[in-house]
């Protein structure tokens, strides 16, 4: 909190030629197209260019559960202008929350690309599940057309659950935000989607929780899961992919304990976990962040993360950009602050490239009255993009 004493800006450059912001859009605004609130955003960009942005529209109230359909609006225009609302999921009088989009551009039956979202319905709240009284699912709807019009949903719940006497999975979540599918190395074209669960009855400190991810060798096909993170407490993640076929996942520490980000490697793709540790560099309030691969520089990751970047509080979203893999983070811009330290004035994001010089973010803003989409226009020496 000292650091963000000493802003005299709304927005200010913490590493002065790293990048500069650009206009900001709203994209969904609560009490709109008949829904009370809008929250949990995710960006992708479509084979044929266009931003895809999802979010959850929440019908009757701005509560987790419930009538939640997941909608999304299209710009044809990097960002500058938005669609009308579309429907993507709605699951009647339960919730359809949790988009993660992805893009499978390497399956030679869709040679222009397809597009899954993956989200988890549920029939009763959080807690309630936790305590076995209610269950999550895990299904998939695709788009071989950049989002004009999606499939029938499937449903991958017994792919992607663990139940037993040993491991009683309950709660359950894929990461709010994007998934991924890796680009190079010995997994290439793998599908990727971090999640998290609840193992057992529930515990003192969410120490119930644990994260984990899922991932298609076979476009779709079939999903297999990951090892759990060992350390308890692991909430919603967000994974991105690194050099040598490595994969780094970064989850919310829900214990509270220590506000900062967990992160563990792995070096098989996501199968298992080599290290898991707090990165004291990436603080966080307890709050979801967004990891993505943004390209490559000296055969390492250049990775990009945003997050509500304060230990008390959700009022300062920042991205944050590594050049070595997400060892260090030496390089910083603060998105949106706010001096008069307004209750959750920016929290969930997702972040996008959108073309070579741009970095996209989509992020809650103003108590959760709306989410919007802000470009980054990186210099020169950060474009080590992607081809």
């Amino acid at each position: 909190m000292q650091l963000f004493t000493k802003i005299k800006l709304l927005f200010i450059l913490l590493l002065a030629g790293t990048a500069c912001l650009r206009a900001q859009s709203v994209v969904f605004r609560s009490g709109n197209d008949n829904y009370s609130t809008f929250r949990i955003p995710a960006i992708i960009k479509a084979p044929n260019g266009d931003l895809l942005a999802f979010c959850e529209g929440r019908v009757n109230n701005s509560g987790d559960f419930g009538n939640i359909d997941i909608v999304m609006k299209r710009s044809t225009d990097g960002g500058n202008s938005w669609s009308s609302i579309q429907v993507v999921v709605d699951a009647d009088s339960l919730q359809a929350g949790n988009p993660a989009p992805v893009v499978d551009v390497l399956d030679p039956a869709y040679p222009g690309g397809r597009i899954f979202l993956f989200y988890n319905t549920g029939n009763n709240h959080e807690g309630e599940v936790r305590k076995g009284k209610g269950e999550r699912k895990v299904l998939y709807v695709a788009s071989t057309d950049n989002g004009k019009t999606w499939g029938a949903p499937v449903n991958i719940s017994e792919q992607t659950h663990r139940h037993g006497k040993e491991e009683d999975w309950r709660s359950y979540a894929n990461t709010p935000g994007h998934a991924l599918q890796l680009e190079k190395g010995k997994y290439k074209g793998r599908i990727y989607v971090a999640a998290n669960h609840s193992e057992g009855a529930p515990k003192s400190r969410f120490e119930d929780y644990r994260a984990h991810g899922f991932y298609s060798d076979d476009h779709g096909k079939t999903f297999s899961l990951s090892e759990s993170v060992v350390l308890p407490g692991g909430n919603e993640s967000t994974a991105a992919e690194l050099s040598n076929s490595r994969l780094m996942m970064n989850s919310r520490n829900q214990r509270g304990d220590k506000r900062m980000r967990i992160v563990s490697i792995s070096e098989d793709g996501g199968s298992r976990w080599a290290s898991t540790f707090f990165d004291s560099t990436l603080v966080d309030p307890v709050c979801q962040g967004s990891i993505l691969n943004i390209g490559w520089k000296d055969n390492r990751a250049v990775l990009a993360f945003s997050n509500a970047a304060t230990a008390n509080r959700r009022d300062s979203l920042m991205v944050r950009v590594s050049l070595d893999d997400g060892v260090t983070w030496k390089h910083s811009l603060l998105i949106d602050h706010d001096p008069e330290k307004k209750r959750d004035h920016t929290a969930y994001s997702d972040l996008v490239l959108v073309n070579k010089k741009t970095l996209g973010v989509l992020y809650e803003r103003n108590g959760y009255r709306e989410i919007l989409f802000t470009p980054v226009q990186l210099k020169k020496d950060f474009q080590p993009w992607k081809k």
